[in-house]
């Protein structure tokens, strides 16, 4: 199973800041010294070319991401400090996630050990989110494979609304996103179907939601390739999520959903999402047992 990855996905932050860039690295190596994953499985990669990503974003944005030049509140907006290597590492991570999308309609399964940039809109970035890995990926798949059906699964805690505005409107693809409904501070945009849970939702009551939703989805939706983008911020001690599940429904999620796509032989590219865990590299864990579960069921089921 390919894992695609960059050492410049791990960009240098003030102290203190809430974004926990060294989940990536910190990941990696889980996986790698824990036996899941070979070395030669982790492709790194390099950044995509601008051209790609320009078939979603605005010239204009991309230019200022690139020469450092979004105002104050624009900033504040996107929560990230806009340095020379923003840029760098957004276009990384938007080609680590257009390879994993290609690599998982070779072989099945394929992950991006970053990715799920799921709140960038065209001209503007938000909540962590500068380029929207997602939507670029999309496009490009288009532009080799027209007829092609896309299915978004995004199971991060808040909604996929950048997505869902960049992609609105398009019969050939299928944006679904369960999410905490009462976050005041997020702009919200119809997916084609959004899915609300109350603040604190609990594992129990939360699987049940997402596992009638998502086999509805399917009734009206039959995909050539899903892109997940799972989330770690579900877990009751995240800052931000807004959620109350334990490690064990997380495991509960990830094993039920590529069951379910894996089984019947629908491609998955696996990508990161968010996760801000109050506990020093608790996020990087619950990403790690993600790849794990990818990993054990490629292998029941593709013989990778």
């Amino acid at each position: 199973m390919r894992c695609f990855y960059s050492q410049n996905l791990e960009l240098e932050l003030p102290t203190g800041h809430p974004f926990p860039m060294e989940k990536f690295r910190e990941s990696k190596e889980m996986l790698l010294q824990g036996g899941v994953l070979r070395p030669e499985e982790v492709v790194e990669v390099g950044a995509a070319n601008p051209h790609v990503i320009q078939s979603v974003h605005d010239r204009d944005y991309m230019t200022r991401i690139y020469r450092g030049q979004l105002d104050s509140k624009e900033e504040l907006r996107l929560g990230l400090p806009v340095t020379p290597q923003l840029y760098q590492r957004s276009a990384t991570e938007v080609e680590a996630t257009r390879q994993t999308c290609y690599a998982a309609l070779a072989e099945g399964v394929a992950v991006c050990l970053a990715g799920g940039t799921h709140q960038a809109f065209s001209g503007r970035g938000e909540g962590y989110s500068v380029f929207n890995d997602i939507a670029v990926a999309i496009r490009d798949l288009q532009v080799h494979q027209p007829g092609i059906r896309v299915m978004v699964v995004d199971t991060d805690a808040h909604q996929g609304n950048g997505t869902a505005a960049i992609l609105a409107d398009d019969p050939r693809v299928f944006t679904y996103s369960i999410h905490v409904g009462d976050y005041s501070n997020d702009e919200k945009v119809a997916s084609s179907m959004d899915v609300e849970t109350v603040r604190y939702v609990e594992g129990g009551m939360y699987l049940k939601q997402l596992f009638s939703s998502l086999a509805a989805a399917l009734d009206v939706f039959s995909p050539d390739l899903v892109i997940w983008v799972a989330g770690a911020d579900n877990h009751s001690n995240d800052r931000f999520g807004g959620m109350y599940l334990s490690v064990k429904d997380l495991k509960r999620r990830d094993e039920v959903l590529l069951r379910a796509f894996m089984g019947n032989q629908v491609p998955v590219a696996v990508l990161y999402g968010g996760g801000f865990n109050r506990q020093s590299d608790f996020t990087a864990k619950i990403h790690r047992n993600t790849v794990k579960m990818a990993k054990q069921l490629a292998g029941e089921y593709r013989g990778i």
